[in-house]
């Protein structure tokens, strides 16, 4: 899974073998969330990220939300 964004010690990632809606994956600290790019950037599934970093994470990738949907486009067509 390429690694499209680092910051603050969060990773984000876009799975090539993933499926819709347009989403990332953010991993920090052993923690992963999905968030959807898709629309309104929001948390679909949360895997062991304690809450304060998923709120993090959020507004981070809000942030370089254009990107990360450029980034999804181009590796999924």
């Amino acid at each position: 899974m390429p690694t499209i964004w680092r910051e603050d010690g969060f990773e984000i990632r876009v799975n090539p073998n993933d499926h819709e809606p347009a989403h990332v994956h953010v991993f920090k600290s052993g923690g992963e969330l999905k968030v959807q790019i898709q629309g309104d950037v929001s948390p679909l599934i949360n895997w062991g990220m304690k809450d304060k970093d998923a709120a993090k994470a959020c507004i981070l990738v809000n942030k370089c939300r254009k990107q990360l949907l450029k980034a999804w486009e181009d590796i999924h067509g």
